[in-house]
């Protein structure tokens, strides 16, 4: 039995889309709740008092916050089926390297390709693309990070994809030309039902997107 599984969670966070991979790759029935952003519900802030944000996977009434974390939440309760992470120590904690690698590069760089303004701007557009370069690196000639089997390092970094347009409609570049095989292993992913159902349609998030300009003054 999985228990109750309830994911609290919004539909253009990329965060939340690897809670959704992930549950779907290991097959795991779940009760979505989409918060409101802009006015967050008491549960959530009882779910999270500490960050107050999403994604927060409850399981049998018990909250997992932070997306990485519960990931490997998720791998480890439901480890009969798609294991997402590495059985060696040394590939276990090199998939995590790279999930930080993610959070700390992709997301922040991303991030200011369309908040930032001018130089700042420029400079986060250069530095988004060669932290990409630096994955296609990792990468090398394997389908996936992890190898041949799709895993822990592709769950947390493919949500980004579904932001591209965003991030090059706001910014005015083009992330395909700069990193192909990155976009080639990102379509590649794609193909899974899991990737495909859970990420948010990318017109979506660049509508979301254009609303955080507005809130935070960006023109």
């Amino acid at each position: 039995m999985d228990g109750e599984v309830i994911l609290l969670d919004a539909y253009a966070s990329m965060f939340g889309m690897r809670l959704r991979i992930a549950l779907a790759e290991k097959g795991v029935k779940y009760e979505y709740r989409e918060e409101n952003l802009p006015k967050k519900s008491p549960f959530l802030f009882q779910m999270n008092p500490i960050h107050k944000k999403v994604p927060v996977l409850i399981h049998n009434g018990k909250p997992i916050c932070e997306s990485l974390i519960a990931l490997q939440y998720i791998d480890e309760v439901w480890h009969d089926k798609n294991p997402l992470l590495p059985s060696d120590p040394y590939k276990r904690a090199q998939a995590r390297l790279w999930a930080d690698f993610v959070d700390q590069k992709v997301h922040t760089l991303g991030r200011k390709t369309w908040s930032a303004k001018g130089e700042e701007q420029e400079a986060a557009k250069k530095e988004f693309i060669e932290a990409l370069k630096v994955l296609e690196g990792e990468l090398g000639e394997k389908p996936y990070f992890g190898g041949e089997e799709f895993g822990y390092v592709d769950v947390a970094l493919i949500p980004f994809y579904s932001w591209f347009h965003a991030y090059e409609t706001c910014g005015n570049f083009k992330i395909g030309t700069e990193c192909p095989k990155f976009v080639a292993w990102a379509k590649r992913s794609m193909q899974r039902e899991s990737v495909s159902k859970s990420l948010a349609d990318p017109e979506k998030v660049y509508d979301f997107v254009l609303i955080l300009k507005k809130h935070f003054g960006v023109e």
